[in-house]
């Protein structure tokens, strides 16, 4: 990406290794997670993937024995590799504990005010 799109980027994108599972319908997927933000997620394409990109899906990271992150994300762009969702849902636990990691990563409460802000906007 280039330096001009980074700089228009609204969510900063957390480099972050958790175990995390795609979940649609019956079917589910682990996947190795490559970045997350409050906006969305950025995995790896997991051998013998057969999403159905029309229909949402749930991503589950699991931080801790006692934490997990869940969120219905849909597919918005795949590239290489690697598949792009954003965010459609998150309960408030889930984004509790999001906002922690990501306030943890970004070490500036002032940047995260600022996504915190465009993501009000958006909703």
């Amino acid at each position: 990406m280039s330096d001009t799109a980074n700089e228009r980027r609204r969510f900063h994108r957390i480099a972050f290794d958790a175990p995390t599972e795609l979940i649609q319908g019956e079917r589910s997927w682990a996947v190795e997670l490559h970045d997350v933000s409050l906006k969305g997620l950025l995995v790896k394409r997991p051998g013998g993937w057969n999403g159905d990109p029309n229909q949402p899906f749930e991503a589950s990271i699991q931080l801790d024995d006692d934490t997990r992150v869940r969120m219905e994300v849909v597919l918005t762009r795949t590239q290489d590799n690697l598949l792009g969702f954003v965010c459609r849902h998150i309960d408030l636990d889930s984004i509790s504990h999001l906002r922690r990691l990501v306030e943890l990563n970004l070490g500036d409460d002032s940047l995260l005010e600022r996504e915190l802000a465009a993501l009000g906007e958006e909703g």
